[in-house]
């Protein structure tokens, strides 16, 4: 049997090599298409998925969005729905706010030529801080150092008092009093620039005609109060003729024009801030009673007394008006002096009257409630410097016969053992 030689068997391999070479080349293009065409199939079919995931989303935030607009438009829709309620506030006042020399020499600090009253009300600044309004009477003047400080009869204190009185919580002062033209015109004029910038609300003596036509209005919880302050004189001293506005005298014909001015504003409540009645009488006088119900029939709810140095009576009454319905009214006639350094019997006692006062869903106001903090003006003669404190008299009998306060002498506990007994038997009766 013949056997084909070595040539003839690679010219053989090599046909085989070239007659298979265009099936292999064709199966690999075919498999090149198919993952290609596999490749564009996959990649279309992820870009609409993706493209349909990308369209939920947006059209799921803007679900999650609708329903979050629709839920906070239905709580507020339930806030505006909720039922409204009574608003009860608490109204503190304090008396006549006086400075005689021995009160700013003693807070005179020399190292530092400045005046400091701090120290006065630290034992009763948390009732005053905390009040939700609380109201005082400005009985001396802020006239600058320029003009001299000054004691009685003509009074001009260190500005510093007014900044003290703003860190004490004071927010309004009634300025119509008998020592507001002190010091002229250039000094009442400069006491209110003084209130002003202690940021200290103030009425009853102006700068001009406008200003005296102005309401004052505070809000408290809401609530709307529109205040009106007048005095009986000026100590002699004359108004200007020339700005009779500068000073609001008790005058029926004025009252009544700016009590009407006042309800124009439509206030939930209006307080009368009246210096009036007899010096160191402990009753009210007729004039103070007749001027009370005037007030009380022309609109007004509250009224604080001031000027006679020592406590007057106050009562709550039901007010009946000319058309025969009723009202809450209250009436303190004198609150004393708050804080000055006289001698005179009752002159170092004093209060902080807190008054609750209710604005019902109805609209209506009802006074609910008062009571008073005991206070006294006490002049430590063992000090030289720093004697002048406002005593919480409760408290410091309390501190005392506790034994918890050992500095507070035997004879001071006894005085103001006497002393609240007197403030009781003015008010309590």
């Amino acid at each position: 049997m013949r056997r084909d030689s070595a040539r003839t068997r690679n010219r053989k391999r090599k046909k085989n090599i070239d007659t298979d070479y265009p099936k292999v080349h064709k199966i690999l293009i075919s498999m090149v298409t198919c993952l290609l065409v596999l490749f564009i199939i996959i990649a279309i079919f992820y870009y609409f998925k993706n493209r349909s995931d990308y369209q939920n989303l947006i059209e799921t935030s803007k679900q999650e969005l609708e329903q979050e607009n629709q839920e906070n438009k239905d709580d507020s829709s339930d806030e505006e729905e909720e039922e409204p309620v009574d608003v009860t506030f608490t109204l503190s006042a304090i008396g006549d706010i006086m400075c005689h020399n021995t009160q700013y020499i003693d807070a005179y600090n020399e190292d530092t030529d400045t005046y400091d009253f701090s120290y006065v009300f630290d034992d009763i600044s948390l009732y005053t801080k905390t009040a939700d309004i609380c109201i005082g009477n400005l009985e001396t003047t802020f006239a600058g150092e320029e003009v001299g400080y000054s004691s009685y009869p003509t009074f001009n204190t260190p500005d510093s008092l007014a900044y003290e009185l703003k860190d004490l919580g004071v927010d309004v002062l009634s300025t119509a009093g008998n020592h507001a033209l002190d010091k002229g015109f250039d000094g009442l004029s400069r006491t209110i620039d003084t209130l002003n910038a202690a940021d200290i609300a103030h009425l009853g003596t102006y700068k001009t005609e406008e200003d005296q036509n102005k309401t004052l209005i505070k809000y408290v919880k809401g609530i709307k109060i529109a205040f009106v302050n007048y005095t009986y004189g000026t100590n002699g001293i004359a108004i200007p003729s020339d700005k009779p506005y500068c000073v609001n005298l008790i005058d029926e014909d004025l009252m009544k024009k700016q009590i009407d001015s006042a309800k124009e504003e439509n206030p939930d409540i209006i307080i009368a801030c009246m210096h009036w009645g007899n010096e160191y009488k402990t009753t009210q006088n007729s004039t103070q009673e007749e001027l009370a119900d005037f007030l009380f029939q022309n609109g007004v709810d509250i009224i604080l007394g001031t000027h006679p140095h020592v406590l007057e009576p106050m009562e709550k009454r039901t007010v009946t008006l000319e058309d025969g319905s009723t009202k809450d009214g209250f009436v303190i006639y004198s609150l004393g002096n708050f804080i000055a350094d006289q001698n005179a019997e009752y002159t170092r006692d004093s209060i902080i009257l807190n008054i609750d006062i209710t604005k019902h869903v109805d609209g209506t106001m009802s006074i609910d409630n008062y009571e008073y903090i005991p206070i006294y003006m006490y002049k430590d003669s063992t000090k030289s410097k720093q004697k002048m404190k406002l005593l919480d008299i409760n408290k410091t009998i309390y501190n005392y016969e506790n034994y918890i306060d050992t500095s507070i002498s035997e004879s001071l506990y006894n005085t103001l053992k006497s002393e609240l007994s007197k403030i009781q038997g003015i008010l309590d009766t």
